[in-house]
């Protein structure tokens, strides 16, 4: 059985990264709008403010950062920090 790591991750992201790009960019905008619906269900308070900015802002930098071409490691860790705090969002307000 094979390993996975950060490495063999990004060695991944990296070798088919224009398989990847579509893909992620389905996944990271779909994972941020549930965590912007679930934010504005909550009402408008300047907390949920602060919340839907950070939602818009980590999905915004992958994005740019995929536009802007930049390196792969740093467009893969985008990802993951986009992934991480939208989930993190989505359950935070499921609660």
């Amino acid at each position: 059985m094979r390993t996975i790591s950060i490495n063999t991750l990004i060695e991944e992201f990296n070798h088919n990264r224009f398989m990847y790009i579509p893909l992620t960019i389905i996944l990271q905008s779909c994972l941020g709008s549930i965590a912007a619906m679930l934010i504005l269900a909550q009402g408008t308070t300047l907390g949920s403010g602060l919340e839907l900015a950070l939602c818009v802002l980590t999905c915004m930098f992958y994005n740019a950062a995929l536009l802007a071409q930049l390196k792969s490691k740093l467009t893969f860790w985008l990802l993951v920090v986009s992934l991480v705090v939208n989930s993190m969002l989505v359950v935070i307000n499921l609660i």
